[in-house]
């Protein structure tokens, strides 16, 4: 014990760090970069396909939209048959009916 009632330890000598320590120390802190690094371009890569992502997105609203305009071109196109359908019978019979009418003055 000291005069003033302090308690002084004895400083223990510690032996410098070796070198494997040091070794994996630097070797965890090239890990600890790599990782960094990683997360860094995955972050990146992220971003991009959000982007990609949103590009593709409103692509495919846009295809959606037009295979809709032609799907009610096509419904209206098929809801026209009958009555071409009609109309060209009635045409042919028609013409059939000419064409009979010149053989009957013909004959």
């Amino acid at each position: 014990m000291c005069d003033s009632g302090v308690i002084r330890l004895t400083p223990m000598e510690r032996p410098p760090y070796s070198g494997g320590m040091i070794s994996e120390f630097n070797e965890l802190s090239d890990k600890i970069g790599l990782l960094a690094e990683m997360t860094h371009a995955l972050r990146r890569e992220n971003a991009q396909l959000r982007k990609d992502n949103a590009a593709l997105a409103a692509d495919n609203a846009l295809y959606v939209q037009r295979m809709r305009e032609a799907q009610e071109r096509v419904e209206a196109l098929l809801e026209k048959i009958p009555e071409l359908v009609q109309a060209g019978l009635e045409q042919a019979a028609s013409e059939a009916g000419a064409y009979s009418a010149e053989n009957e003055k013909e004959a």
